[in-house]
């Protein structure tokens, strides 16, 4: 009952149930009083799409941080005369005594209950009212669903002194149910008589007993004539148990596997059991026999093997029992058995150890009940995707991904997985996969860092986000994926890898994204947060990646964010910057991502003031020599500056150092540079440039602006001559070649920016008719 990731396009029905649970109140619902949903009265809907509303819903709040639960949910579907419910499956914590009970009036054919904890026996009260119409139950994991509540002495003083205590119920049974075939109680509780309880129903067809151990089991025999599928995982076997199991010769499918590291077993599997399996189950069309040892040799001497070609042909099988089959099992389990490595198995699907194939297979088995076993399959496949190239990779990646979304709370699952998952979306396979694939995988890694502080989880899952495209694949997700990393970067005690990780990450998200994204994760304390990282590397005098990193994502944040900027102030990130460039004199990338953040405060008109001080103007000044990662420093250095000149001399509040010897510094700085430098920077817009140009009370600034407009159209004409055209640079630059205030080398290279973009255009025109 396990849905797969699927690759193809969500059908509509899936939308549109998606969308109705999202918008309940705004769709199927109305709000009584403020806080119960109510259908809206004139509504009739059919068994398919309430099935799908309410399995969709235990889906949603399973797998979906952002989606609500709502307490009235299971009371939408109580009156069968507008809801019809057929074929439910509820997980978890999710369901309630009091969410089956508001549906008792509907009648159930199938009701999959899998490690629902909180039910207690009232939910088997409920049970009784769907016995009429069951076909098909499973209280799988539901460990407390024969546990009730005593009061003892029932009075109230007492409970007081006596809280109440869980008592096991023992009278229950299957009374009644009389259309019930299949039947799962896996990991039932003890003390429950499993007989007693099983013994009214007449004719079981399927029947789950995993994890249960019972010593007696030739009560299965009432069913001999109608049970075709018997699971017994986990219990440890006898010969009285073979016997039982061989007069059962309706079975087509058989489960006796075990996980070999539960517990310790006395019974081993020997080559008559499966003899007598062979002979008399002529049904069988589906074995498991995973994690049995093998008391004596099943397998065929290799010099009997018939070499050449792999063959299914029971005649030809190197497990000697199996030539007896009258044709191949359509499944045979063999997950950590010697077995599973031999040359010719009778089976058409193998679960198993020897290659990428029986490796699946044994995820696609297990995954649902079986999370202890799946683990270890899912690490096989994880060696396999990072040694050998992965065949199968959407089978694998639609396996990894539904077995981390069932246990999302599985801490061996999600940390095999979420290390398969880096493997499996890596550049090779990018290809392969569809959009939809690759949100499928970023939910489950959002998933597992939100239930995982863990940190093996935390790095595999920052290290699986890194092999997408960011920001592009991950904008679906913008504000959960920048909370979750700030999350990361404000632990207290934090792995230098992760953390390293998580910077690299908060750079790339705030890097090319809308001006909205970038106040809205500002809001989320990213610049303090980036700001808190720096001062501790300060404090360990270290310049290192994520002090580069951090620097660089303040640089990308606060781009025409004036509110980013306002926050970097206000939280001293001028003391740290002073600080830094005293540091690491010789740090060139760290003295670039700096200025080129001054840069966009500089940018804002009202903060301009806070960076009119001897101190900062002395330091922006010296910096113009700097040849610091090539004209970077000197350039953003100068860039501040001329914003700052804009202002005018009123502005200029400082007697130290004069402003006509800041002034001469930048032009010798700007004649000082290659005009064809290539550029360490990337303008999305070039509105705060354009702005200097039209003015006469800073000809310096007018100059830095043009030099900086030629050198970006010169050097990388496809992508700067279009936006400069755009963004009405051109007629800017002709008025500005008017004024009588501009140099005249100013006019001159203004006059070559506007022949290379018309240049520009020329090469590009469409000539084609």
């Amino acid at each position: 009952s396990l849905k797969m990731a699927s690759d193809s396009p969500e059908s509509l029905m899936t939308l549109c149930t998606d969308y109705c649970l999202r918008n309940l109140e705004g769709t199927l619902c109305y709000l009584l009083d403020n806080e119960t949903l109510r259908l809206h009265p004139d509504i009739f809907l059919p068994s398919e799409i309430c099935d799908k509303l309410v399995n969709e819903y235990v889906e949603l709040v399973k797998t979906d941080s952002i989606f609500e639960p709502h307490e009235s949910f299971f009371t939408l579907f109580s009156d069968p005369r507008s809801t019809r419910l057929a074929r439910i499956h509820l997980r978890e914590h999710i369901v309630q005594d009091q969410d089956l009970e508001a549906i008792r009036k509907q009648d159930l054919i199938e009701l999959y209950l899998t490690n629902c904890e909180k039910l207690t026996a009232k939910s088997l009260q409920t049970l009784v009212s769907f016995s009429h119409t069951l076909i098909s139950l499973s209280l799988f994991g539901c460990s407390n669903i024969f546990y009730e509540e005593e009061n003892p002495g029932g009075c109230e003083d007492d409970c007081l002194v006596n809280p109440t205590r869980q008592v096991l119920v023992k009278d229950f049974t299957f009374e009644g149910f009389s259309r019930l075939r299949i039947l799962n109680l896996g990991r039932l509780i003890e003390g429950v008589n499993v007989e007693t309880l099983l013994r009214p129903l007449a004719s079981l067809a399927a029947l789950d007993l995993s994890g249960i151990q019972l010593n007696d089991v030739g009560f299965l025999t009432q069913w001999k004539d109608s049970l075709v599928s018997l699971v017994l995982y986990n219990m440890d076997l006898s010969e009285e148990h073979i016997q039982v199991i061989a007069q059962l010769r309706k079975l087509r499918h058989l489960d006796i596997s075990r996980d070999h590291l539960s517990s310790y077993y006395k019974f081993k599997l020997t080559r008559r059991v499966l003899n007598l399996f062979v002979e008399n189950l002529v049904n069988l069309t589906s074995l498991d026999i995973s994690g049995h040892t093998m008391l004596e040799n099943c397998t065929i001497p290799s010099m009997e093997e018939k070499m050449g070609q792999t063959s299914i042909e029971p005649a030809k099988s190197s497990i000697a029992p199996f030539r007896g089959l009258k044709r191949p099992l359509q499944f045979l389990g063999l997950f950590e058995t010697s077995l599973c490595r031999l040359t010719h198995i009778p089976a058409y699907k193998v679960s198993g150890d020897k290659n990428e194939e029986q490796v699946l297979n044994a995820i696609e088995a297990y995954t649902e009940h079986r999370p202890e076993i799946t683990s270890r399959a899912i690490n096989l496949l994880f060696d396999i995707a990072r040694i050998e190239r992965c065949s199968q990779l959407l089978r694998a990646l639609q396996l990894v991904i539904t077995a981390l979304k069932c246990h999302k709370d599985d801490k061996n699952i999600q940390v095999t997985g979420s290390a398969a998952l880096f493997y499996l979306t890596n550049s090779e396979y990018r290809m392969e996969q569809s959009v939809k694939l690759r949100r499928q995988v970023i939910q489950v890694v959002l998933n597992g860092m939100e239930s995982y502080q863990e940190v093996t989880v935390q790095r595999n899952c920052c290290l699986t986000l890194c092999n997408f495209s960011i920001p592009e694949e991950l904008e679906f997700q913008y504000r959960r994926v920048n909370e979750l990393l700030l999350n990361i970067l404000n632990q207290s005690r934090q792995d230098e890898s992760i953390q390293r990780i998580a910077v690299h990450l908060c750079n790339a998200l705030v890097c090319q994204v809308d001006n909205d994204h970038k106040e809205a994760v500002g809001k989320m304390g990213f610049v303090m947060t980036m700001l808190k990282l720096i001062q501790k590397k300060l404090a360990d005098k270290t310049c290192d990646q994520v002090m580069e990193f951090s620097w660089s994502a303040l640089w990308n944040i606060t781009d025409e964010t004036p509110d980013n900027c306002e926050m970097f102030l206000n939280y001293s990130g001028m003391k740290l910057f002073l600080e830094c460039l005293k540091e690491f004199p010789e740090k060139q990338e760290l003295h670039r991502n700096m200025l080129g953040l001054l840069g966009n405060v500089a940018e804002v008109k009202e903060l301009r003031p806070q960076l009119m001080t001897s101190q900062f103007i002395s330091v922006f000044s010296n910096l113009l020599e700097s040849k610091a990662d090539g004209i970077e420093v000197s350039y953003n250095a100068c860039g501040v500056l001329s914003h700052i000149m804009f202002d005018g001399l009123e502005a200029w509040g400082i007697c130290e150092p004069h402003r006509e010897e800041v002034v001469k510094r930048m032009w010798a700085a700007i004649q000082s540079w290659d005009i064809n430098s290539r550029r360490n920077i990337n303008y999305r817009s070039f509105e705060p440039i354009l702005r200097l140009l039209p003015q006469g009370i800073s000809p310096v600034s007018q100059h830095w602006a043009t030099w900086a407009l030629y050198n970006l159209v010169s050097v990388y004409p496809d992508k700067y001559c279009p936006l400069l055209i755009k963004e009405g640079g051109i007629p800017l630059l002709k008025d500005m070649i008017k004024m009588a205030s501009a140099r005249q080398e100013t006019k001159e290279m203004a006059r070559k920016v506007i022949e290379h973009c018309s240049n520009f255009k020329e090469e590009n025109m469409d000539t084609s008719r």
